[in-house]
């Protein structure tokens, strides 16, 4: 029940009948509702309290049911129509729960008529600049600019919740007890394992972020390393980590696309960690054909990225992380990917599906990013705070529920008669 709430006929008073009626099945309701004049619903008796959605606008309910997409959903947080404090995690069973249209026709015309009596007015909307992006799909310019809109917004921003390494993927968990840059640091090691690093061979990095695993790499296992990425703030902060660690000598960034890259030498070993997101599924049979001229006869490429079950695809209308987050990012089922690869001639080596790693990983990002918030806002600004912030919550959970996966290939351009080790044991020791 409301602890208090206004006049029977307050428009304040109207939400929060419509907003009980919409939730009368959803059980457990284990958060609180707060509306603009102090009227609250407190969780049902004996929940304990995960978030408190503070409503904070008179037409902010009306609009965003009326438009009954995860879209609105989201930007009425972002805009701070909608706030969200405690476990933002909490609120997605509910959006789920919102957007399954499972009433019957009675209900639906009972909650269109009280929604029509809820009043309306102005909302906070105003796109985060930079989002236009121009030119043909996935052409190399555009890419460039896609980009740099997601990684450009700051190092400084990037480094209150990436953790010391600074990697901006997956981590690899052996203990859900493991720390932040532990985990990290056992992933860069898992794929140089994978990858059957030996000294003195060359190794590529295909969109190679803030340096993590070709300064790893060339650390641990003395490899001569090349990372490549379309950021300018990570190709400076990159550069400067190769010039502090004293590795100028074997390890170099460069400003390049994937489809730029010519070096007749070729490379032993190519990686790309949470790159192929951005190529798009038209572009893959190219991505991968370039991949596979770039390594030597018997080389190995690791390609690691997010993908969608063929039984979760996502819908047509763009999302919200397709407008605010990753724009032109391309998520693909796992098959797609597969037959791009071996189309271009490689074998499929390993699968491994790493989205349980993904979803804790996340969660750390999300902690401290909470964690960091003034200061986070002070680099950004209140917009782009609330972006990230919502997106990874999400995230985490679409990988905990298996709406997002996250595979590691590995990948062989076979030579003939070269011998491949017999068990993973052997590819990962």
């Amino acid at each position: 029940m409301a602890l208090r709430a206004s006049q029977p006929d307050s428009p304040a008073r109207k939400v929060l009948s419509f907003l009980q009626d919409l939730l009368h099945n959803y059980h457990p309701r284990n958060f609180s509702i707060h509306l603009w004049d102090g009227s609250c619903w407190e969780p049902e008796t004996g929940q304990f309290r995960r978030f408190a959605w503070k409503i904070n606008r008179p037409g902010a309910v009306r609009a965003v049911f009326a438009a009954a997409s995860q879209l609105a959903l989201a930007e009425a947080y972002i805009y701070g129509d909608f706030d969200i404090d405690g476990d933002l995690g909490g609120v997605f069973p509910l959006a789920d729960y919102l957007l399954a249209n499972n009433w019957t026709k009675r209900q639906k015309v009972r909650l269109g008529t009280l929604l029509l009596a809820l009043p309306s007015g102005p909302t906070s909307r105003a796109l985060r600049s930079g989002l236009q992006l121009r030119g043909r799909m996935h052409s190399k310019e555009r890419d460039r600019q896609a980009v740099r809109y997601h990684y450009d917004v700051s190092n400084d921003f990037y480094a209150l919740w990436l953790g010391k390494e600074m990697a901006y993927s997956c981590a690899y968990f052996s203990t859900h007890e493991d720390e932040l840059d532990t985990a990290q640091r056992q992933k860069f090691d898992y794929i140089c394992r994978k990858l059957r690093l030996q000294a003195g061979e060359r190794f590529l990095d295909i969109g190679c972020g803030w340096g993590g695993l070709v300064l790893h790499a060339v650390r641990e296992y003395g490899v001569r390393a090349i990372g490549i990425t379309l950021s300018d703030q990570q190709f400076a902060l990159t550069r400067q980590r190769i010039q502090q660690e004293g590795l100028a000598d074997r390890c170099e960034v460069r400003l390049l696309d994937y489809r730029d890259v010519i070096d007749p030498a070729g490379y032993d070993k190519i990686a790309s960690i949470g790159m192929v997101e951005h190529v798009g599924e038209r572009n893959l049979s190219e991505y991968f054909r370039r991949v596979y001229r770039l390594l030597r006869p018997g080389g190995v490429f690791l390609n690691h990225g997010i993908g969608v079950p063929e039984n979760h695809m996502a819908a047509e209308d763009p999302s919200f992380a397709d407008l605010y987050v990753f724009p032109d990012g391309d998520l693909v089922p796992l098959s797609v990917t597969s037959r791009a690869a071996e189309l271009a001639g490689f074998e499929v080596r390993d699968v491994e599906n790493l989205r349980q790693h993904y979803a804790l990983t996340l969660r750390h990002w999300v902690r401290g990013i909470e964690d960091q918030a003034e200061q986070a806002r002070r680099l950004v600004d209140e917009v782009t705070y609330r972006i990230w912030r919502l997106h990874m919550a999400g995230s985490a959970y679409y990988f905990q529920t298996g709406r997002l996966e996250l595979y590691q290939t590995l990948l062989v351009k076979n030579a003939p008669g070269q011998s491949l080790p017999l068990t993973r044991a052997d590819w990962y020791s």
